[in-house]
């Protein structure tokens, strides 16, 4: 049963995505950007729940957005609305009394209105300045009654204009992060590498003459399970992990330790600039699953100036 609904679904959504407007959109995207003031979603029943959802992404996405409640507008909370706005109106069937009521009082305050509808020739899409025309074939549901397909639509298109609208815009990561201080988002977005990393003073540098007998108090009392290995002007040569210890041990046996970094280490390790997001180092250490890395050298104008752990970037909470 779950498959034939999936199928179901999925020549639904490809009706939509083959049917919507896309000149309609593209015009749209443009209004919302040239709007001085806030847009305003508004919507009954599960309509509703999807207005304020669209409301708090768009706000989230760098878009001054508020959800209006229907009743509540008409009972007061119209005060909020004024000529700058932009006010989207969704609707199904483009038939709901209560947005109906609004669009006389909407026009006295002087606010746009766009009607988001799946009826072309609803009274909701007659009386707005302006309407989107959601294809919508049917719901989900049995009955063809409940909002199911026709919600999911509502919220496809919403977050499509959401993501046009901040790109538009060109809306940086750093104005994204402000907008999410707290969680994992912000920390993903807002932290650095050099807010993260063991600076030279902490990690296990050396240079690649060494033999690792010399440097095993380094490599253990550091931590960090690798020795960074750099050449006089601090340019990055090479690491050598636990790993590669491990591995050299049992093909050489205590004969490794006289041996110079330089002959054991790998000679082409990832590396993250300084100025990079912790995030981009932790995808980075995370790009080869089957070899994931534990540490990164750090870089600044092409010189090692110390390293930073996967550990840490756990203990983040990235």
């Amino acid at each position: 049963m779950f498959q034939t609904l999936l199928n179901k679904q999925k020549k639904h959504i490809d009706f939509f995505f083959r049917e919507l407007e896309l000149d309609s959109c593209e015009h749209l995207v443009k209004k919302v950007c040239a709007c001085k003031g806030v847009i305003f979603f508004s919507g009954i029943g599960k309509s509703g729940f999807i207005a304020q959802k669209l409301a708090a992404t768009m706000m989230s996405m760098g878009t001054k957005a508020a959800f209006l409640s229907p009743t509540d507008a008409l009972h007061g909370d119209l005060g909020m609305v004024g000529e700058e706005d932009l006010l989207f109106l969704l609707s199904k069937s483009g038939e709901t009394d209560e947005l109906l009521e609004l669009l006389p009082y909407l026009r006295l305050k002087g606010v746009a209105i766009i009607a988001l509808t799946s009826n072309r020739d609803s009274r909701l899409v007659k009386g707005a300045d302006d309407s989107i025309f959601l294809p919508c074939i049917g719901e989900l549901c049995p009955f063809d009654l409940a909002p199911t397909t026709s919600s999911e639509l509502q919220l496809l298109f919403g977050h499509l204009l959401a993501v046009a609208v901040m790109e538009t815009k060109g809306i940086s990561l750093l104005e994204f992060a402000s907008n999410h201080p707290g969680g994992r988002i912000g920390k993903r977005a807002s932290l650095k590498v050099k807010e993260m990393m063991l600076d030279s003073t902490e990690a296990p540098l050396c240079s690649p003459e060494r033999r690792l007998e010399e440097v095993l108090i380094d490599f253990s009392e550091k931590r960090c399970g690798c020795l960074v290995v750099i050449d006089k002007d601090k340019k990055l040569k090479g690491i050598f992990t636990d790993g590669d210890l491990r591995r050299a041990l049992q093909a050489k046996g205590d004969k490794v330790l006289r041996e110079r970094l330089g002959d054991l280490m790998n000679e082409a390790p990832k590396a993250i600039d300084i100025e990079a997001s912790a995030w981009d180092a932790m995808k980075l250490m995370e790009s080869d699953q089957k070899h994931p890395t534990m540490v990164l050298p750090v870089i600044e104008t092409d010189k090692v100036v110390g390293v930073i752990k996967m550990h840490d970037l756990i203990q983040a909470g990235l």
